[in-house]
């Protein structure tokens, strides 16, 4: 789903990095390379305490949606603008993030 995510923020006029895990994002933060928002799995953001503790720092800084499947035991990601549950439509994501990007909340 990632490619597609990108595939279609791209198509939207949106410039979109594709990152296979959280470490790689870490890596791409810690070169300056701050993006406007960022989506990511749920899974990738409960992996470690140190990890979630990182990401909700992040969050407070950049607008951050997060997909997660109901049946994930973890609360969502503390400081995240949004959360949507799979089943999720790539539209669905790409429309959030573009809100959150025009500073909409809704």
């Amino acid at each position: 789903m990632r490619v597609t995510v990108r595939a279609e923020l791209l198509h939207e006029g949106l410039e979109a990095l594709g990152m296979e895990s959280v470490d790689d994002a870490v890596r791409a933060l810690a070169q300056d390379n701050i993006p406007s928002a960022i989506v990511l799995d749920a899974a990738e953001a409960n992996a470690t305490s140190s990890t979630r503790a990182a990401l909700s720092h992040l969050a407070k800084r950049i607008p951050m949606v997060v997909v997660a499947s109901r049946a994930e035991s973890a609360a969502p990601l503390e400081g995240a603008a949004a959360l949507l549950y799979r089943p999720v439509r790539v539209s669905e994501i790409v429309t959030r993030v573009k809100q959150l990007l025009a500073g909409q909340t809704a």
